[in-house]
């Protein structure tokens, strides 16, 4: 009895107070201004589907633009996207609201495996997705490592905020944009001077639907701002014939509904090594979202840490293993539900439905394939400084003390080994700048780590100039 009761308690997860793996959904009838949808109502079906509409809209610029950067046929990413939704929706036990979409962390690793030169397909994505889905068996490992301290003792979160406090995420997230600057600045200065001004064009229209626009609107920023620059793009060079015109046979010729591209993964022990290291990053921003939403809903859901880490983990394998690209929680979507106060958990089921039909589409796919390459440009300068900034923002928010020798060095070294992309080679093994980067912080911190902040700060000596670093 002791044993079942055990295994039970794993399964469920630790301090459930639930009966049933999956929540006994309430109807909402009517909302009342400012009511909040918890995770475990519902609102008629109407209403739901258009919630799910809304959240395929919002991950949709951020999940097409990571496979279009590295190469990646967008169909086979979208259709990924929402199966990886709904496996993540099935390992939480519909318990935990979130969208898995294309994530970032793995670009500069892509990129540097398969030697992209940032046009058309990758040739070599096969050597990519055999690290991926090594990258997703680590990171299922980590989650059933946290889902069994869970279902043990409540403290599986305590592990991870040990060995990777936020000094340390916000340090590695901030390497990842970095390390991705000079292929930013390459795709944004193009060919030409009319590229690189279409490039500048675009990082206007999406720095002006996130500085003048509200609401929904400047949620999706980077969906909005790729529309009015390809609007602009096309105007300027189909109309007026001064660039390369955007060519619109293939999108003619795209029947509506087809098998996307999948791709037979190729395992290399160089590329894992350089890619791997990317499932320290997805449990950062995993464990920032069960965070943020737990914050958002009042309910504590770190009880569902370890099966959140177990379902982005099967999804990041079962992407790579047909040729899509690794997936993460998203924090577009965050916003949607930040604005909308809906949680509810049956609207990401919807959510990813709606995208895996849109996977089976060329036609869709024929589309986003034709977006000029200056704007793809743009949206990565865009993007890249984002993510960059998301890491400082980290710091910020988590309030990390920089007058602490250990916190400084730690952030320091970080983030030059990462933009220097310092690498390490063994042999086959090899890691790049992110991975260097992701562990050197981890390990340095570890070994930094004193009972006591020390005394002094190293910036102290500088001249006044360096005051703005402190």
């Amino acid at each position: 009895m002791h044993r079942w009761w055990r295994w039970t308690n794993f399964i469920d997860g630790a301090h459930s107070m639930t009966n049933s793996y999956f929540p006994r959904w309430r109807r909402v009838q009517g909302l009342a201004d400012g009511a909040v949808v918890q995770p475990d109502e519902l609102m008629p079906w109407p209403q739901m589907t258009a919630m799910g509409a809304q959240h395929v809209v919002a991950m949709f610029g951020s999940t097409i633009l990571a496979p279009l950067i590295m190469g990646f046929d967008p169909n086979t990413a979208i259709l990924m996207s929402g199966i990886g939704t709904l496996i993540f929706f099935l390992f939480v036990g519909g318990r935990v609201p979130s969208y898995l979409g294309s994530s970032f962390a793995f670009i500069g690793g892509v990129i540097a495996v398969t030697g992209y030169a940032g046009s058309g397909p990758n040739l070599n994505i096969g050597v990519a997705l055999g690290a991926i889905i090594v990258c997703g068996f680590i990171y299922m490992l980590i989650g059933l490592l946290t889902w069994w301290l869970n279902a043990r003792s409540g403290d599986g979160a305590d592990w991870i905020d040990a060995w990777m406090p936020p000094v340390v995420t916000g340090a590695v997230v901030a390497v990842i944009g970095l390390n991705l600057a000079p292929i930013a600045a390459k795709g944004a200065m193009g060919g030409s001077t009319f590229d690189a001004a279409m490039a500048l064009m675009t990082i206007l229209c999406v720095g002006g639907v996130a500085v003048y626009t509200r609401g929904m609107v400047q949620r999706l920023l980077i969906l909005i701002g790729l529309l009015l620059a390809c609007l602009i793009y096309g105007v300027l060079a189909n109309g007026l014939g001064w660039g390369l015109a955007i060519d619109f046979s293939a999108i003619v010729a795209a029947p509506w509904l087809g098998l996307p591209t999948f791709t037979a993964p190729v395992f290399q022990v160089g590329a894992i090594s350089i890619i791997a290291p990317v499932a320290i990053i997805l449990v950062a921003e995993n464990l920032g979202h069960i965070k943020a939403v737990s914050a958002m809903t009042g309910q504590n859901l770190d009880v569902y840490l370890g099966r959140a880490f177990v379902g982005d983990g099967v999804a990041t394998m079962l992407s790579g293993a047909v040729g899509g690209t690794g997936v993460t929680t998203y924090a577009e979507n965050i916003g949607v539900m930040t604005v909308t106060r809906i949680y509810s958990t049956l609207v990401f089921v919807i959510a990813g439905v709606i995208a895996i039909l849109l996977g089976f589409s060329p036609k869709f796919g024929a589309v986003i394939q034709a977006i000029p390459a200056p704007v793809l440009g743009g949206m990565s300068v865009v993007v890249f400084g984002l993510i960059t900034i998301a890491g400082a923002r980290i710091w910020v928010v988590n309030q990390v003390d920089f007058s602490d020798n250990r916190n400084l060095i730690v952030a320091a070294v970080t983030l030059i080994l990462g933009a220097g992309n310092f690498s390490i080679e063994m042999g086959s093994f090899k890691l790049d700048g992110i991975g260097t980067a992701t562990f050197g912080a981890i390990i340095l911190y570890a070994i930094l780590r004193s009972p006591s902040p020390s005394s002094g700060n190293p910036l102290d000596g500088l001249p006044a100039e360096a005051d703005v670093f402190k």
